[in-house]
């Protein structure tokens, strides 16, 4: 006699149960709000940064744990979590679009006999990923930069946003729906260029490693080839990155914008305050790259666990 397959061990056809599309795409994107909450700090720092110095004034912070120490004396621990809610709803839109483009796209172009996509073709899927995340994210994100560059200001000039909800309705009545989506083309320049330098430095540092002789293909051989990979995404990324906050973060002068486009930013930037400041908060971005990933995976494990073990166990 044929043996039975139990309700829990998978479905009529004999395949595992999973989770249905729509939670896979709710959990990544609930991953990747819980990580937020830890790593909003050093997302403060790095916009903080990035607009110090601004418009050949003297910087007002000289490395990253100089702006974290003066932020915290200044403006208190709720201080350093300004911006939390933006980012959160970055997240929940970002995130969960980019996972639902790539997870629909990868299928797509799976072969009929399930053979994945190759290398080329999958770097080509996560980057339209991530630009059609990016795009749909840039309102959560022209509110965050806004939001955590607030603090600087000197009081008559904060712009003094509530909270996400309110910084959306606010830009949208008092400036247009337009700049909802102002800077929405180095955003999604940006998250290409992540996509793209992730792929390849990942890969081509794994190898690196596992050619070396000290290492073998085991966890700690994918952290070392991971931290490789975050200090090359974020070299590649990070002037591209400057780019977006400034414009994100521009106010009208004399009925005309700061700058009049991502060149104009690179040029003032270069001109002004050195072409190494394209740099600028270089520290808290690579260091928030690493945790930011970590936790949104360890959340997603445990979500996935807990659903598995409520819904698909019986």
């Amino acid at each position: 006699m044929a043996a039975t397959a139990s309700p829990g061990a998978g479905g009529m056809d004999g395949k595992p149960r999973t989770s249905p599309k729509s939670v896979k795409f709710l959990f990544g994107g609930l991953a990747g709000m819980g990580a937020t909450v830890f790593v909003q700090p050093l997302d403060l720092v790095k916009n903080r940064m990035q607009l110090s110095g601004e418009g050949a004034k003297t910087r007002e912070y000289k490395t990253s744990f100089h702006a974290l120490t003066s932020i915290l004396k200044a403006e208190g621990l709720r201080g350093i979590y300004t911006g939390l809610s933006a980012g959160l709803l970055r997240q929940a839109t970002y995130t969960t679009t980019r996972l639902g483009i790539y997870t629909v796209l990868f299928e797509r172009l799976t072969g009929a006999d399930g053979t994945p996509p190759g290398f080329l073709l999958k770097a080509l899927i996560g980057m339209t990923a991530g630009a059609t995340g990016a795009f749909v994210g840039t309102p959560a994100e022209v509110a965050l930069i806004r939001m955590t560059a607030d603090g600087r200001l000197p009081a008559d000039q904060r712009r003094g946003y509530k909270n996400v909800f309110n910084a959306l309705i606010r830009i949208a009545r008092e400036e247009g729906i337009p700049t909802l989506w102002r800077g929405c083309i180095p955003t999604m320049a940006r998250a290409v260029v992540v996509n793209a330098a992730q792929l390849a430095s990942y890969s081509q540092s794994k190898q690196f490693l596992l050619d070396s002789g000290y290492f073998s293909d085991n966890i700690l051989c994918h952290f070392c080839a991971s931290m490789i990979s975050g200090l090359v995404t974020t070299a590649a990324s990070m002037p591209v990155d400057i780019v977006k906050t400034r414009i994100q973060n521009m106010r009208m002068i004399d009925g005309k914008p700061e700058y009049k486009n991502g060149l104009d930013v690179l040029v003032k930037v270069v001109r002004y305050e050195g072409f190494f400041s394209l740099w600028k908060g270089f520290t808290p971005y690579y260091a928030r790259l690493g945790p930011h990933t970590v936790l949104t995976f360890i959340f997603l494990e445990q979500m996935n666990k807990a659903y598995k073990r409520l819904f698909l166990s019986s």
